[in-house]
């Protein structure tokens, strides 16, 4: 089952706080901080993906186009 955004946000926070407190030795923070990048490359993935959905809309004739802000 795949992660969802909030999910991998939530985890991404919990390591972020873990290694601002400077109590992680440094394999283990080196490991947190891979797994973080891992987490920011998902978390914008989603947010790009959730980007290009939205900015699609419906015409009238039922087709699906990219939005034109300048035509809005």
């Amino acid at each position: 089952m795949e992660k969802s955004f909030e999910n991998a946000l939530s985890e991404l926070e919990q390591i972020v706080k873990e290694l601002e407190s400077g109590n992680v030795e440094l394999d283990d923070a080196i490991n947190k901080y891979t797994e973080a990048m891992q987490l920011v490359k998902f978390c914008n993935e989603k947010l790009n993906s959730a980007t290009k959905k939205v900015n699609e809309i419906l015409t009238m004739d039922n087709e699906l186009k990219e939005f034109d802000e300048t035509e809005a």
